[in-house]
């Protein structure tokens, strides 16, 4: 690898292959080492890897952003098969729908911030640091802040733009911290919680996450049932925030002066998109070959990333945290970066699914499905059922194993955000006070859900008519296979003017712009095989060829 390759203007493939020339030096598992000089020279070595490649994902993340933003303009999702960004990204881009959310505002925010977005796009300012002078560089005030965003930490622009009350910036990568609450539950208090949770679902929406519907079983007990006054008690699964670490970053960023011995990386500027948002197919094409190229550089990132937390390189170049040296030096939210390494090293746990993502015949979001419920002896088995499903597919049927396998051994889990998991520690508590006596804290659940049946389903249940038994039959969900909306209407398979009929066979549940702007807008097809099964004709173009076609189980044959 030499500095020459690495600090020409050459193209983003040219740089890759100099880095992983540059990363197969390194070994795994690492070999121990107790000299600390020579810890210390290693660590350096990898840090300065690091840091050069995270220029490469950082500058596709910026011209993907900005061509799913230009797909949104429209309808461009829809004329591919699909209801919304965040799916076409899951499914056909193999990007987590959430940072493809996050992808596209930061660059919707970009397009009326030019300056800020120049800056962005030639490398000289990272995401990071455009995220935190967001709120303020307009108008008279942008070149301002994109100067000081090129020579400042990200800590100190977050400072600088907090507002007169002190509230800091809205970040997009940020996501609230979270408890995982744990308890045994009695399998005849199963039911209903199941109950519950399903009837909550109706309320707040059959796709909401599990801890939405807790929130509303909560509330709902404790506008009825209060807290005791002097309680305090948050529950042995709530955990105390960690510790601010504002002062160190602070004190870390002056000793270094912004880390000048490590030497700032060259700049990667981001590759420019050719086709625009009114040439959906071509710009889905492009999209396609940019998230191609992303994963082969996430190949080499997270190996690198994995080898770099192991030793805790962080603490050798003078940061107060892994978060801290992702956000200033790699303008990456950790997040992303935690979860690239955690795959890698589930890789090598896993060598079948390597090979299964290089192929490919897996993508890299189910890859991390897999990882996650994977061993030794079933990751094949989940690798062949991977090639026959839809990402979303797959999610909703390992969640259902998981589901399948807590209850069977009497036990209630569930992940919470930390406002969720002090209002649960409230609930509980309040349940206790109303009877009088201590209960466990599963038990004291089971009777805050039997509260919220007892008031909600006279509510929610209403007259039983047809389509509200096939929305039920399908478990709210919308059934293309690449949806994870919830669904709003039952649709005839056959329609009633060509003769079809009413009976549930021929209806199946469909969100609204599926079925408003798919299947009525003659973007999606549906069609019987006999004798039950359905095929899935989606994106369906001018000519009458379709972009993706799936073939599944009739309504209540799956």
């Amino acid at each position: 690898m030499t500095e020459a390759v690495l600090h020409s203007d050459t193209s983003l493939d040219a740089r890759l292959e100099a880095f992983r020339a540059a990363a197969s030096i390194l070994e795994w598992p690492l070999p121990r080492e107790r000299d600390e000089r020579v810890c210390s020279e290693f660590v350096h070595v990898v840090e300065r890897l690091f840091a050069l490649l995270a220029r490469g994902p950082g500058a596709l993340d910026v011209t993907i952003g900005e061509g799913l933003a230009a797909l949104a303009s429209g309808e461009g999702a829809l004329v591919l098969g699909h209801s919304g960004i965040g799916d076409y990204a899951r499914e056909d881009l193999g990007i987590a729908a959430s940072t493809a959310q996050k992808m596209m505002r930061r660059a919707r925010e970009l397009q009326s911030r030019p300056l800020l977005r120049a800056a962005v796009r030639e490398g000289t300012v990272s995401v990071r640091q455009a995220d935190a002078v967001l709120p303020v560089a307009r108008g008279e005030d942008e070149a301002l802040w994109v100067e000081r965003a090129r020579k400042q930490s990200v800590r100190a622009l977050k400072k600088a733009v907090k507002d007169p009350d002190g509230a800091k910036p809205d970040d997009p990568d940020e996501e609230e911290e979270g408890v995982t609450f744990r308890a045994n539950l009695a399998a005849e208090l199963r039911p209903i919680v199941d109950e519950a949770e399903e009837l909550a679902g109706k309320a707040v929406g059959a796709t909401s996450p599990r801890w939405e519907r807790t929130r509303a079983v909560c509330q709902e007990y404790l506008g009825a049932h209060p807290a005791p006054d002097d309680g305090d008690e948050a529950g042995p699964f709530l955990s105390s925030p960690a510790d601010d670490l504002e002062p160190l970053k602070e004190l870390l960023e002056k000793e270094s002066e912004q880390w000048a011995s490590l030497g700032r990386p060259a700049p990667v500027p981001a590759p420019e998109l050719v086709s625009g948002a009114a040439d959906v197919r071509a710009l889905d094409a492009e999209l396609r070959r940019f998230a191609r190229q992303r994963e082969r550089w996430g190949d080499v990132f997270g190996f690198v990333a994995m080898v770099f937390i192991r030793v805790r390189g962080w603490e050798y170049v003078g940061f107060a945290s892994f978060k801290h040296y992702c956000e200033e030096r790699l303008g990456m939210s950790v997040r992303a970066v935690e979860q690239r390494a955690a795959l890698e090293r589930r890789l090598y746990e896993l060598p079948p699914l390597r090979e299964a993502m290089r192929e490919p015949r897996v993508s890299y979001e189910q890859a991390r499905l897999i990882a996650r419920h994977a061993d030794a002896g079933s990751v094949r088995e989940l690798i062949e059922r991977a090639e026959q499903l839809t990402c979303i597919e797959l999610r909703r049927e390992l969640q259902g194993k998981k589901e399948a396998q807590m209850c069977a051994r009497r036990q209630y889990r569930v992940w919470l955000p930390l406002s969720v998991a002090g209002l649960l520690a409230l609930t509980i508590q309040a349940v206790r006070k109303a009877e009088g006596r201590w209960l466990p804290a599963g038990e004291c659940y089971a009777r805050a859900c039997a509260h919220f049946i007892e008031v909600w389903k006279p509510v929610l249940a209403g007259p039983s008519t047809v389509p509200k038994r096939v929305l039920k039959r399908d478990r709210g969900y919308c059934k293309v296979p690449v949806c994870s909306r919830a669904a709003a209407h039952a649709h005839h398979i056959a329609y009633r003017s060509a003769g079809g009929s009413d009976d549930m066979t021929n209806l199946t549940s469909l969100c609204a712009p599926h079925h408003l702007r798919g299947v009525h807008m003659g973007r999606v097809r549906i069609r019987p095989v006999p004798p039950d099964r359905l095929r899935w004709e989606l994106g369906v173009g001018e000519g009458g060829a379709a972009r993706r076609v799936f073939v599944r189980p009739a309504p209540g044959r799956d």
